[in-house]
């Protein structure tokens, strides 16, 4: 079974990108593909330094992120747009996971897999600026990132008191980027 991983770039509690990370997944998994969220903030990582990786190798943290990755086909990524980029988080996340160890291909945990990119913010842009960047970044690593992308601005307004997207024109959105990964994912398995 194909498998795609949900996370954001995002350690913050409540985050409106994990909530929308979560909800793209729904949509994805009504395709019949297997989906893993993870919470960003159970990974906590130090910032990467080739220093650091000679005397240690990869922290644990790392290790566990870049096997769920290496796992997974597929990636559905909720960035929060920082200064109009990506978050330090994810990019310090992505990184370590590029390193290669002992019995792997360059970028393995990258080339070739397919990802579908997200954003959200109360403002009105919705984080749109922050994508542009990380696609960028995915795809000078090797990923196929889907054309197609979402960015909600207002999200404030649109989740309830648990942090889930309540809006259902919002949810319409998400749940079909989210099939549409799903889609991309089990046409590429063929």
């Amino acid at each position: 079974m194909q498998k795609i991983l949900a996370f954001a770039g995002s350690g913050r509690k409540h985050s409106y990108n994990f909530s929308i990370a979560k909800c793209a997944a729904q949509g994805a998994q009504i395709e019949g593909v297997e989906v893993t969220v993870i919470d960003m903030s159970e990974f906590d990582m130090p910032i990467f330094n080739e220093d650091l990786e000679a005397e240690v190798g990869l922290p644990e943290n790392a290790k566990k992120f870049k096997q769920l990755l290496m796992s997974h086909d597929g990636f559905l990524i909720g960035n929060p747009e920082y200064n109009s980029g990506y978050s330090a988080l994810i990019k310090n996340a992505i990184d370590w996971a590029s390193r290669m160890e002992e019995g792997e291909k360059p970028l393995q945990a990258f080339k070739g897999k397919y990802a579908a990119l997200i954003a959200a913010s109360p403002g009105a842009l919705g984080g749109i600026r922050g994508l542009v960047p990380l696609r960028m970044l995915l795809g000078n690593i090797g990923m196929n990132v889907l054309p197609n992308q979402v960015a909600i601005g207002g999200i404030d307004k649109l989740v309830d008191e648990q942090h889930n997207v309540s809006d259902e024109k919002t949810q319409k959105k998400l749940h079909n980027l989210g099939r549409s990964l799903a889609e991309a994912v089990l046409q590429a398995a063929k």
